[in-house]
């Protein structure tokens, strides 16, 4: 997807199966006019990669991440670089030790 929703302001990833991704380096890279992101759904067991996951979505206001498994994460850096400071951030108690 990387970029290739700069002017969607909500995507329907609902039904996106991610069972065997390992890499989401710049997933929504650039979604800069998406405000509102429910990531709940996705299965991130296997992810080894997110890094720079939401660079510059910078409208976004609301993100759930509430069943994320970050046990395999090697790389996250930057995971909301450019994003608004006014994000809204639904998660997992042990996640916030990877995000900030």
């Amino acid at each position: 997807m990387d970029g290739g929703c700069s002017s969607s302001k909500k995507l329907n990833i609902y039904n996106f199966n991610t069972n065997n991704v390992i890499d989401m380096y710049k997933m929504f890279h650039y979604c800069s006019s998406l405000e509102e992101l429910n990531l709940s759904n996705f299965n991130t067991n296997n992810v080894t990669d997110m890094e720079r996951m939401l660079e510059e979505c910078s409208s976004l206001k609301t993100l759930n991440l509430s069943n994320f498994n970050t046990h395999k994460i090697k790389y996250i850096r930057e995971k909301f670089y450019g994003c608004s400071s006014q994000l809204l951030l639904a998660c997992e108690d042990s996640l916030i030790k990877y995000l900030f």
